[in-house]
């Protein structure tokens, strides 16, 4: 129970009628008191017509979503703000719609009020355990609710994209290219772009939790992506390249990486049920016209360059990390990690004071522009605009003003860069 209490964030699941149906940590007979004063809590102001939100325990922040027949929980001690729990529990929410759909979650508690969801969601746990392990660790990406993209030259994605388009299957739906686990190249109807969740989803499902054979092998996987379309199923082809790459420095892997990131993914999604050996000959199209081309080198050689350093971006800067998040393309970009941010703790000390900063420019009612915040060991700022959000870190000692002008000298390079690190439109039929 000691060792339960100790974690620093947890997450629950539980049917309205109070059934236990994920726990991150702890079983059923260790948290079962606790379970029943979280759902007395939660039934008690469902019953007086005022649904909780959140409350404080000692150290710990519980906060409650409930979706129809759901109610999950995050509880934390890492200092989040409730909005920022509320969206990771959105995350495990429809990691549960992409296995079982709306209609089938609805219709399973309409039959039966205290349905046990555990066994239709068998295997699923990994998936979520995962997902909650990278919202402990801390995510960027789903800190921003963006995805970050490979960095390359506008030329070598545009011929990247037109291969994509040239070798697309006729019920080929959305087609994504994922290397180092960052987004290469999307191929996408003209009227449907992909939701950053659902994306999300994908990216937790192959990178993350490690349930996706990698190693050039390939898999058919049905799923629901609910920011698509949550009351059916679409069919999703994987296969994965190998990089090549065995020395590339772990430092260069995104945190939401467990490791399988050394790869290059092709993900081809379509609503085909029968469309299995179509998209594996348009895979084998991509493939040879994409080595045929140098598109195959240039991504291999992006994915082993890894990312810039501050200092490459403004040579003698005094920034020590810093996350652009570009607001119209829902993609962000950002330095290595090295030579400051080096260990896990590190990066998960470094996320959650981009997170205290995302905070403050996200509080309702008050939507700051600007937000300063200094410490013994860091000033940090934050900046937002309707075009981009700007996190940067630089140390105690900087002034303001240094800090001002390394942000802005930012804000010039990815001005220049912006079509290198970021996908503008992608490839669209």
């Amino acid at each position: 129970m000691n060792q339960w209490r100790s974690k620093l964030k947890h997450y629950l699941i539980l049917s309205s009628a109070g059934k236990p149906i994920y726990s991150r940590h702890g079983d059923d007979q260790l948290i079962a008191n606790t379970i029943g004063v979280v759902q007395t809590i939660i039934n008690f102001y469902q019953d007086a017509h005022d649904a909780i939100r959140g409350f404080t325990a000692g150290r710990a922040r519980f906060v409650i979503l409930t979706k129809g027949p759901l109610n999950l929980v995050a509880i934390s001690k890492l200092g989040e703000s409730d909005g920022q729990l509320r969206t990771q529990l959105e995350s495990l929410y429809m990691q549960i719609l992409s296995t079982l759909t709306l209609p089938s979650l609805e219709r399973m508690f309409r039959a039966r009020a205290s349905t046990d969801l555990r066994r239709p969601l068998q295997g699923t746990e990994t998936l979520l355990s995962a997902l909650a392990d990278g919202f402990t660790r801390g995510s960027p990406s789903t800190l921003l609710s963006a995805l970050e993209c490979l960095r390359l030259r506008k030329t070598q994605r545009q011929a990247i994209n037109n291969i994509f388009l040239k070798t697309r299957a006729p019920n080929l739906l959305y087609g994504l290219i994922v290397a180092g686990g960052r987004l290469v190249s999307v191929v996408r109807p003209k009227k449907h772009s992909l939701h950053p969740g659902d994306l999300q989803l994908i990216f937790n499902m192959l990178f993350e939790a490690g349930s996706v054979k990698a190693g050039g092998g390939e898999n058919w996987i049905p799923l629901c992506l609910p920011g698509f379309n949550n009351t059916g199923y679409l069919y999703m082809y994987v296969s994965f390249l190998s990089v090549n790459d065995q020395d590339a420095s772990r430092d260069e892997r995104p945190s939401t990486s467990s490791g399988e990131d050394d790869e290059i993914a092709i993900l081809l999604i379509s609503a085909n049920k029968e469309g299995f050996y179509e998209l594996r000959q348009m895979r084998d199209d991509l493939i040879e016209q994409l080595e045929k081309n140098g598109s195959m080198a240039h991504i291999k050689t992006a994915v082993k360059r890894g990312r810039l350093a501050c200092t490459d971006i403004a040579p003698g800067t005094v920034l020590r990390h810093f996350i652009y998040k570009s607001r119209g393309n829902v993609q962000f970009t950002m330095p290595s990690y090295e030579p400051h941010f080096k260990t896990a703790l590190d990066r998960r000390l470094l996320i959650s004071l981009y997170a205290s900063l995302h905070a403050h420019l996200h509080t309702r009612p008050a939507h700051l522009k600007i937000h300063h915040g200094t410490s013994t060991h860091h000033i940090s700022l934050a900046w937002t605009t309707p075009l981009f959000e700007l996190y940067a870190i630089a140390p105690g000692t900087t002034s303001r003003a240094a800090l001002a002008q390394a942000a802005n000298k930012v804000i010039q390079w990815v001005r220049r860069e912006e079509e290198r690190v970021f996908i503008i439109g992608g490839a669209v039929f």
